[in-house]
């Protein structure tokens, strides 16, 4: 093993999502129509709106339910939450980091999702020459992470949806490359309340991940442990989910 593992993930997927900045340009003419009132309309054929739709959809802007109906998705409401309150969701987390990190001995990383990755937002590492290195900024996709299973784990559709965007690249051979397993890992991951990585983006490489949900209940943030896959503990799930309930909390979430 290097003396400091690094990820591949960070630098496999470090490109931009295809449809971001066309979602974002929709984004903007949806406000612009919406500032005109209802009885505004836009000259499109039918092909160029359901590209249009499937962006926003593709983006978290908007999301179908089971009845097919659509509605406003998690990311615009993210967006709309973050415009109402001054809470800075890093100098939150910090401090719930470091004392894992102190307690684990191993490296914290806090992740948001954007479309189909999970972004490292922040992290912090412990004073040992071998640990998990991530690089803020860097990218993985949801399937192969702790924190983006659990993501994907609100129903089988948006993970079947996911699947076909991405057809599920396998990093390891450990990596859910299949639809059903997916699923099933998703799904258990959230009934348990927790999702572990095991060598899934990297050999050698494990994590434990849970979810941060803000005051309207919505998946804000990821938080995970990181360790070479030898130091792994089970015992470290408590002291995770702890930590992310009281995370929670101090953005307003009230389970």
């Amino acid at each position: 093993m290097s003396q400091e593992k690094q990820r591949k993930t960070g630098s496999a997927y470090s490109g931009n999502r295809p449809g971001s900045n066309a979602a974002g340009f929709h984004f903007t003419l949806f406000k612009a129509g919406e500032a005109e009132g209802a009885q505004c309309r836009y000259r499109v054929t039918s092909s160029t709106a359901h590209r249009i739709l499937h962006s926003l959809i593709d983006n978290r802007f908007v999301e179908r339910n089971g009845s097919g109906e659509y509605r406003l998705g998690q990311r615009l409401l993210q967006l709309s939450n973050r415009l109402h309150t001054d809470i800075d969701l890093r100098a939150v987390a910090l401090p719930f980091m470091e004392k894992l990190r102190d307690k684990t001995g191993e490296t914290v990383n806090l992740t948001i999702r954007e479309g189909d990755v999970v972004i490292y937002f922040e992290k912090v590492t412990p004073n040992r020459m071998m640990h998990v290195q991530q690089i803020i900024g860097s990218r993985a996709p949801l399937h192969v992470t702790g924190v983006g299973k659990l993501m994907l784990g609100s129903g089988e559709e948006e993970i079947a949806n996911y699947a076909q965007r991405t057809n599920l690249p396998a990093y390891t051979r450990n990596t859910f490359s299949s639809l059903p397993a997916l699923t099933d890992e998703c799904l258990k991951s959230v009934a348990q309340g927790y999702a572990l990585d095991n060598e899934e983006a990297e050999i050698d490489v494990g994590c434990i991940g849970v979810l941060l949900y803000d005051r309207t209940g919505n998946i804000t943030a990821g938080l995970s442990v990181s360790a070479p896959i030898e130091r792994r503990k089970d015992a470290w799930i408590e002291d995770l989910q702890a930590a992310g309930r009281a995370i929670s909390a101090q953005l307003g979430y009230e389970n």
